[in-house]
């Protein structure tokens, strides 16, 4: 009956032990999430400060004109010269458009006293079409140069192309290739219509 008495007893001591153990590290659990619900509190708090700055600072003025640059291109100055030619007053989705057609060989690209006409309904000139994808590469980061800028796309015009010599390799037997530099831009411009083809 003694044995049977102690070993109660000491499961009983055992038991209070086990209790006392648990509630101070139960309490410390419940400070440490006291602790982590101020901290992320004050970071929420900073992540919102953070988002109003960041929105703040988002707020562009609009500007009155976007510019695009293509440098170092495959393509010859006097090919770009044409077709700056050929886009020059459009809207940057009809210069899109037109130049996607030319590569379609559906629209001539014009070539001032140089080729002449052709016979049938062929206006002189021809269908650039590795210049006019190199264009069009150019006239997509400048739609989207109008876009951040604040404007409006559909009121947009180009108003200047010009392309001008790029550095040239030098190939086999002292020629050069073909480089051209590319400055395109456009601005708002209002009651004006586009520039037609012909």
């Amino acid at each position: 009956m003694t044995e049977n008495k102690h070993i109660h007893e000491e499961k009983e001591n055992d038991k209070e032990l086990v209790e006392n153990v648990k509630k101070p590290a139960a309490a410390g659990l419940k400070d440490e999430s006291s602790e982590n619900k101020k901290d992320s509190e004050i970071k929420t708090d900073k992540t919102e400060e953070k988002k109003t700055k960041k929105k703040e600072e988002k707020k562009i003025e609009k500007k009155e004109e976007a510019m695009a640059h293509g440098i170092g291109m495959h393509m010859s100055v006097k090919q770009a010269m044409h077709i700056s030619r050929f886009i020059k007053g459009k809207s940057i989705d009809q210069a899109l458009y037109d130049l996607g057609r030319v590569i379609k060989k559906k629209l001539v690209v014009r070539f001032k006293g140089e080729i002449p006409h052709r016979k049938g309904k062929i206006m002189s000139g021809r269908y650039p079409v590795n210049a006019s994808k190199l264009f069009i590469y150019v006239l997509k980061g400048l739609k989207g140069n109008a876009i951040v800028n604040g404007m409006d796309i559909d009121k947009t015009r180009i108003y200047y192309s010009s392309p001008t010599w790029a550095a040239r390799p030098a190939r086999r037997g002292g020629m050069k290739g073909k480089r051209a530099n590319l400055t395109i831009k456009a601005r708002e411009v209002e009651g004006k219509g586009e520039k037609k083809n012909g």
